[in-house]
This record gives structure tokens, sequence and C-alpha cells, in this order.
């Protein structure tokens, strides 16, 4: 039966449609669709694209504007204004990530719980009112706390917006999506960059200095766009009125066909929330992600201070204009990674890749002094580090077989990458300037480690897949019932690593 796309299409309808050529026992391995399915599928993938992604990633510019412009901040007086002295700032920015942390599993339960569509951009509007309120911080006990609740409702950002996209795109098609709105990280710093330097013009708005305007107008900018996104945001393709039914059946149909409970987005389960979490894919990955989250996060927190150490005789606006083209070239690095990620359909050798970039530019850094070459050294850092983002969230999601487990794994993931981000908070300390040796060194090892991890892990995953086509696992399915059988998740002998 072929699918007849002059009249709408009921769900059956186009379940049957596409069953016939793509349904397989073979969970994450659909059989290849006829021409016209694929037009058809593609059409729908283009549509959510132009709908959801660009959105997504507007959000999470200014999330992560609004964590990082604290090292724009610091060049512009934030310290002098606030009486910080030795690792105070470090302090400043390890309660982010303390709250960060702790909130991102539960946040992202409930976030499935009331929906995405509703919960992001609330969490938006909070985060950016947070920033406005960095603003008026006057000692480093207030800016602590504005800081701890900053950490508390971005927390829903990376793995939210994540978990949000795993509902809308198959497995193979996630990882290219997820780098679309998470080169916003890079592009974040370059941006944040610009819109510090112009706002640096402006001496003084009323008693507000330099400093304090840089998180004021991002802060109403997020506020903005928070509650525009909260009228334009859909939980899912089901009840998404942009759609027609036809195509409300097709991407409920394409998500159902990779979950081995059968359903698109079922309800929350513990036992679900249990296999997302503890899942040797998941931590794995959630190792993978904090040795890289200690480099990124590093890197987007002091390449300010680092490019004020490299040209401590230019003006403080060409120091943050120094700032854009490593972040640029991380971006444009992250795109491309995630693009040939999608098109091979691999995750782990990409990976490698930027582990060898990082690795070298951090040798770089502790092996010369000569100024040119580390600031050149940013830049393979930026390239290797930014790419693990999408990659490592659309890995951990396709190796999990439920809706509730892939927003658990995901969360998992998220946080243990924030457990680097903490860690990456006291990796240059003001005690090391100006070479940071030991925080430099740090970023040398765990580019090595993620490394070896990384090979380790696709061996241990293509060594699975390979006893699964021999048939070494089908006993796990006698004698049991369909019901049991989708119980038993990525156990399914049918199911299928990603790797």
């Amino acid at each position: 039966m072929s699918l007849d796309y002059a009249k709408p299409a009921l769900e059956k309808d186009v379940e049957q449609s596409f069953s016939e050529a793509s349904a397989t026992p073979a969970f994450g391995r659909p059989q290849p669709l006829t021409p016209e399915q694929r037009a058809l599928e593609a059409k729908l993938a283009r549509k959510i694209d132009f709908r959801i992604v660009p959105i997504v990633f507007i959000l999470y510019l200014f999330c992560f504007i609004d964590r990082a412009n604290i090292g724009n901040a610091r060049l512009a007086g934030l310290e002098a204004d606030l009486g910080l002295k030795g690792n105070d700032y470090n302090t400043l920015l390890s309660v982010f990530y303390v709250s960060y942390i702790a909130f991102e599993i539960p946040s992202n339960l409930l976030l499935k719980i009331v929906g995405p569509g509703r919960y992001i951009p609330l969490m938006v509007i909070v985060f950016g009112g947070l920033s406005i309120a960095t603003g008026f911080v006057t000692s480093l006990g207030s800016a602590c706390a504005v800081r701890f609740l900053l950490g508390a409702a971005e927390s829903a950002m990376l793995p939210g917006c994540s978990y949000y996209l795993s509902r809308w795109y198959r497995k193979s098609e996630l990882v290219f999506r997820l780098s679309l709105f998470l080169v916003a990280s890079p592009l974040a710093g370059a941006f944040g960059g610009l819109l510090a330097s112009g706002i640096l013009k402006i001496d003084s708005i009323g008693s507000a200095t330099c400093w304090q305007l840089i998180f004021i107008i991002e802060g109403i900018i997020t506020v903005g766009l928070g509650a525009i996104a909260y009228f334009i945001l859909t939980d899912r393709p089901a009840v998404a009125g942009w759609l027609t039914e036809e195509e409300k059946a097709l991407a409920e149909h394409r998500i159902r066909s990779e979950n081995t409970s059968g359903a698109a987005v079922e309800g929350f389960n513990r036992r679900g929330v249990m296999q997302g979490i503890f899942h040797p894919s998941t931590m794995v990955l959630t190792l993978i992600f904090l040795l890289n989250n200690i480099t990124v996060q590093g890197l987007a927190v002091f390449l300010p201070t680092i490019v004020r150490i490299l040209f401590p005789g230019s003006s403080t606006i060409r120091q943050q204009l120094l700032c854009v083209p490593p972040n640029i070239v991380g971006g444009v690095a992250v795109l491309t990674t995630a693009f040939c990620g999608w098109k091979f359909d691999r995750r782990g050798a990409p990976l490698m890749a930027g582990a060898v970039l990082v690795v070298i530019g951090y040798s770089i850094f502790v092996g010369t002094n000569n100024l040119n070459a580390q600031y050149g050294a940013t830049f393979m850092i930026a390239s290797g580090c930014f790419s693990f983002g999408a990659i490592v969230a659309s890995w951990a999601a396709a190796n999990v077989a439920s809706d509730t487990s892939r927003a658990a794994a995901i969360a998992t993931v998220a946080m243990g990458g924030n457990t680097g981000g903490l860690i990456a908070t006291w990796s240059f300390i003001s005690t090391d300037a100006p070479r940071y040796i030991k925080g430099n060194s740090l970023n040398l090892a765990t580019g090595a480690t993620t490394f070896l991890v990384l090979g380790g892990f696709l061996l241990y995953l293509r060594r699975e897949n390979q006893a699964r086509d021999a048939g070494k696992k089908d006993h796990l399915i006698e004698g049991l019932s369909q019901e049991e059988q989708e119980q038993l998740g990525t156990d399914h002998p049918s199911f299928r690593y990603k790797y």
C-alpha cells in the first residue's frame, strides 16, 4: 500500500504504509524507505527544522550568553567594584555549577511531566530575570546567591532542549539537529564578545556602570525572547497546530517506530528513569562529557582572561573582540563534525578527532611561551572541544530504548558535563597566572583520557552488536509475551547500539 498524499491520512494509514517498507523488529535499524516515503519524511523534517530549531537555537544562545557573560564583565571592572580578591572569582563561578548539577535530572523529569513547550520558555524568562538581577549585586555574597539561582534555572536548558528535539526527530537525524542549537555555545562566546564590546561603548546609564549594563541589557533581551517562545513552542507533534493531520500522524509514527515501548511519548515511569540513568552507555558518555566540559566551560569563561594575558597592551574593547574568532571557528567545527556524524551515521570517530585537537592545542600552551602560537592554539582547542555536545547528547538518546529513558539519559549526561564545568572553575586560578600550567596540563590530560575512553567504548559497542547479529542474545526473548519483550529495552536482541 502506498500513502495517498492528496488527502489527510489517519495514523493507522501512515503506520500501514510505512510499516510495509520500513518496519523491522530490529529497533533503530529501519529498512530503506521508498522514494515517495523519503520525500514525505524529508518535507516533514524541513518543516520541523524551520519551525522548532531556530527558536531553540536562539533560546540556548542567550542561555549561554547569560552564563558566560561574567567573563566579559570581569574585563569591564566587576572584580574591582565587588572587591573580589584571590580566588573569589573562582568561587563565584563554582556556585553556578553546584545548583546546575543538582537540579539537572529533577528539572528534566519535571519538564517531561509539565511539557517542554511551556517549561522551557518559563525557565528562559526566569534566568533572564536573574541575569538582570546580577547587574545589581554589590558584594561577593549577593553575587553568589544570584549565580546559584541562575544555575538552577539554566539546568533546564541543555538536557531539556536535547530531549525536546528527540520528540521530533529520528535517532539518525538528531545529531545534526542538536548541533544546530548547540552551536550556540561557541557562537555565544563570539556574539557575547561583540555585544559586550558594543555595551562597553556606553559609559553608564544612570548609576549602572559598563559591567552592570552587560548583565542588564542581555537579561532584558533574554526575558523578551522567553515570553515570545511561550506562545510559539509546541510540546510534541500530536498537538502541533502548524502540522496537518497527516503530518502529525507521520511525525508520531517516526518516533514510535524507534521506541521499544511502542509509544512516541509514554507516561512517566520509574523503570524507564532507572534504565536511562544507569545504562552502561549513559555512564560512559557521562564520563566523556565530564572530561570534555572541563575544557569547554574553562575556555568559555576564561578565554577573555587568557586573551588579556596574551595581549595586555590592547584596549578592553579589542580584547573582547579577540575572543570572537576562536569561537567562530569552534562553531563551524560543531556543524561540520555533526554533519559528518549524521551523514556517515558515526559518533565516536569524529569525537576522537576532536580529542586529538584538544591535546595538540594544550600541548602548545604547556610547551611554549610564544604568544602567537598560544592564541592560535585556542582555535584548535575550540574546534576540538565544542564538537562534543551535539554528538554526545544524541548518542545518549540513541542508545536507550524509550522516551522516559531518553529524558533520564540526556539529563544524566548533561549533569556529568556540568560536573566538569564545576571542575573547570578551579582549573585556572589567579596564583597560576600568567602561564596557568596546572590548568593547561589538566586539560591536556582530559583530552588524552577522552581519546582512550572513546576507543574502548567503540570496541565494546561493536562487539555487543556483533553478538546480537550472531544470535547470541536471542535466548532472552524465549517464552516472553510481546509486552514482556518491550520491557527488555536495550537488552532486546533486536536492539542495535549506535557507535
